[in-house]
């Protein structure tokens, strides 16, 4: 069964499931990666800083074992003499110490970055099943992690061991030079050690980390259905939806029928189109389409336009052409400026008639350009 629902989680995770997986504390993690970012940051700091911290440490002992009669007979002496140098120990060692908490800091950046979960803190009584921990323990992913342990133990090891008999010498010399000396020396040897371990620590974590960002999207895909399941919870039910696109509609509309009264000529198809146009020089270099409809639209256009006097032109070509070719508050296309240019001087012929008393001049006889 769990073979058979994971073939079926073919679908990558939507923003949505990997947002609640940060907060549920799931984020990709490669131990190895932070492994080799701290034994280097020490290695480095060691080799760098070394030979002062080892010296200060010396001076702290050196003063820690030099005291008077009364201070050794002293009952309360041991205790704090020892606090006293644990303070400075710390205080001495802090910046190997810091290099290697801003390395741990830094590591988890490069794939899954920061994350606190309140909910990863939350105790899971489910780990504590001792079958539950026999399963894992024996699974695909208990034994892949198991190869992943034996390859860190050789690849490890191997450098380990390379590096005792690359400076066997040297640590074999320590023996011979003064105590100051040595104690550098045998620092930086330290810290070289470190930083060869760091290295091959860097090659396990190449494998490790694309590994850890391979499983994490993996664990994270979805079936189908779960993806139309979430676009449904996000974008609410589809009856609802509809209503309110109905409602958008119905305002849109009604904001549109608002422009029909200063719209200067409605072109219709008569009767399946209309389209109301508006032509102000201050504002647009050519007319400009307020309101546009088909059927029951158009029908309203007209019967608003009749109401307030606008002019109404039957010219079914242009008519289609414009609610083809415009949005509303678009300007006309460059094609059609000859073919609304005769429309809009008709118009101002008619108002002009109409306040003199004039007959009215004949509706001009369009002719569109052959893809109009």
């Amino acid at each position: 069964m769990a073979e058979q629902d994971r073939d079926q989680r073919t679908e990558q995770a939507t923003p949505k499931r990997i947002e609640d997986a940060r907060r549920r504390g799931e984020v990709p993690r490669s131990r190895d990666l932070t492994s080799a970012a701290v034994l280097l940051a020490a290695g480095a700091g060691l080799y760098g800083l070394g030979g002062v911290v080892g010296g200060q440490l010396l001076a702290m002992m050196r003063d820690a074992f030099t005291f008077s009669r009364a201070e050794a007979l002293d009952e309360s002496m041991p205790a704090l003499a020892f606090g006293r140098a644990v303070g400075e120990a710390l205080l001495i060692c802090a910046p190997l110490f810091g290099l290697m908490l801003v390395a741990a800091l830094l590591a988890p950046l490069a794939i899954g970055g920061w994350n606190f979960s309140s909910e990863a803190l939350a105790p899971k009584w489910e780990r504590l099943d001792p079958v539950a921990g026999f399963r894992r323990l024996f699974s695909v992913a208990g034994l892949i992690e198991l190869g992943k342990s034996l390859a860190r133990f050789a690849v490890v090891g191997g450098a380990g061991a390379l590096v005792l008999w690359v400076q066997s010498d040297e640590l074999l010399a320590l023996g011979r030079e003064p105590l100051t000396l040595a104690i550098g020396h045998a620092m930086g040897l330290a810290g070289m050690a470190l930083i060869a371990l760091a290295a091959s620590m860097v090659l396990i974590a190449a494998v490790d980390a694309p590994l850890a960002l391979w499983q994490h999207r993996r664990s994270l895909r979805m079936t189908r259905q779960e993806v139309r399941d979430e676009l449904r919870e996000n974008e609410g039910n589809p009856e609802v939806r509809g209503k309110i696109r109905a409602r958008q509609q119905a305002v849109a509309r009604s904001r549109m029928m608002q422009e029909v009264p200063k719209a200067d000529v409605v072109v219709t198809n008569p009767t399946h189109y209309a389209v109301a146009l508006r032509y102000d020089e201050s504002r647009s270099r050519a007319p400009v389409v307020v309101a546009k409809g088909r059927d029951l639209v158009a029908a309203r256009i007209r019967a608003v336009a009749s109401e307030h006097g606008v002019p109404i032109l039957e010219a079914p070509p242009l008519a289609r052409a414009l609610h083809a070719a415009c949005d509303l508050g678009e300007e006309i296309p460059a094609r059609l400026y000859a073919a609304v240019a005769q429309v809009l001087a008709y118009v101002y012929q008619l108002r002009a008639a109409r306040r003199a008393g004039s007959p009215l001049p004949a509706a001009p006889s369009l002719d569109l350009p052959a893809d109009g």
